[in-house]
């Protein structure tokens, strides 16, 4: 049986969501306001049971798996959602849903980072995202509408390591002189090492297969000054998902970006050269030291022309990201022919000006 918890404010019995300006959970008829821990010490000694298996008639086993029925505590509907769906909102009265037993024992998170910004906010961001894309057709921001948005907390394994580095550089400086009636260049060489250990702290990577892992990675960083102990009552009125790549799978992807990221603090240590060509690297991580965190992150799909677009929004900092955009190619070559005029113009005045100066 799963464990269902609906959040109801204990003032007059309306649901509750997380605010994410007031970071308090609030009521939407009274306007009351709890602090999360408040609301989870009062429900911890009266959540009841409220779930029940999926039916198995006139379902095949294969279709059954990884499906869950859940009733809502509030409207008593039946909310079907695949396995990994930790917290949604009802159909049909809306209230949010959290599905208690999909943080129990290991796979409760560590973290979480409440959402900061609204629905609202991702949707003027959208708007931003278009105006930034200059041969975006016109067609495009007017007809595209906005099929779905939802506020999502992503799980994500936080990783901290400790990288030993070594590199060696083949560097060069260039100077130039005059002697006589010739130009003289000279090029020193010049063989640089670089060693040290570079401690790395909290390196996400996205445990949800559903989500591009490209998106996840684009939209970062977050501010892991606002991350506080997980508590479920922040998941009031937002969607999440628990992790279905485990923490082993993504090992081998953030050990490649923790190796990269360490040459590349060794390369950008070696300054004041011509030139730097990096001859050899080793990287040495130690044992991971792992965490589990839920990250928040807006989620927009639209359609135009019978073609989805997502696009995806750090529900903290507002950093967005989305799916390659259709080009008007009619507008750009009118850009760059406009700017191919103004280019020549602006050369055939500089001709005429030095042509004067010479007869002069």
């Amino acid at each position: 049986m799963a464990s269902i918890a609906n959040y109801k404010c204990p003032a007059c019995g309306g649901p509750l969501h997380f605010d994410s300006d007031l970071q308090k959970l609030k009521c939407e008829y009274c306007d009351s306001t709890y602090e999360p821990s408040e609301i989870e010490t009062l429900y911890e000694k009266k959540e009841t049971e409220g779930s029940k298996d999926v039916s198995h008639q006139n379902w095949s086993e294969d279709e059954l798996k990884g499906m869950h029925a859940y009733s809502c505590p509030s409207c008593g509907a039946e909310i079907i959602v695949d396995e990994n769906t930790a917290a949604t909102s009802c159909p049909y009265c809306n209230n949010p849903t959290i599905n208690a037993t999909q943080f129990e024992g290991a796979l409760r998170p560590n973290y979480i980072i409440p959402f900061r910004l609204k629905k609202e906010k991702a949707i003027s961001n959208l708007k931003k995202f278009y105006r930034d894309k200059p041969f975006l057709p016109k067609t495009f921001s007017d007809q595209n509408h906005i099929e779905e948005i939802k506020g999502l907390y992503v799980p994500f394994w936080l990783y901290d390591n400790l990288a030993n580095a070594d590199a060696d550089y083949h560097t060069t400086k260039v100077s130039s002189y005059t002697e006589g009636d010739y130009e003289v260049t000279r090029t020193r060489h010049y063989e640089v090492h670089r060693e040290g250990k570079i401690q790395f702290e909290k390196v996400p990577a996205d445990a949800a297969s559903k989500m591009p892992d490209e998106f996840m990675d684009a939209v970062e960083p977050f501010n892991y000054q606002e991350m506080v102990d997980f508590q479920k009552s922040y998941l009031a009125g937002y969607y999440a998902d628990k992790y279905d790549v485990t923490a082993s799978d993504n090992e081998k992807r953030i050990n490649v970006r923790m190796q990269n990221s360490a040459v590349q603090y060794l390369t950008d240590s070696v300054s004041n050269y011509d030139s730097v060509v990096l001859e050899k690297e080793n990287v040495n991580l130690a044992e991971n030291n792992i965490s589990y965190a839920f990250l928040p992150v807006w989620i927009l799909a639209t359609k135009w022309q019978n073609k989805n677009y997502l696009f995806v929004m750090n529900g903290q900092t507002g950093k967005m990201i989305g799916d390659d955009l259709p080009i008007d190619k009619t507008k750009m070559l009118l850009t760059f022919f406009l700017l191919a005029t103004v280019i020549s113009v602006i050369a055939y005045f500089v001709i005429i000006v030095i042509l004067g100066w010479s007869y002069e």
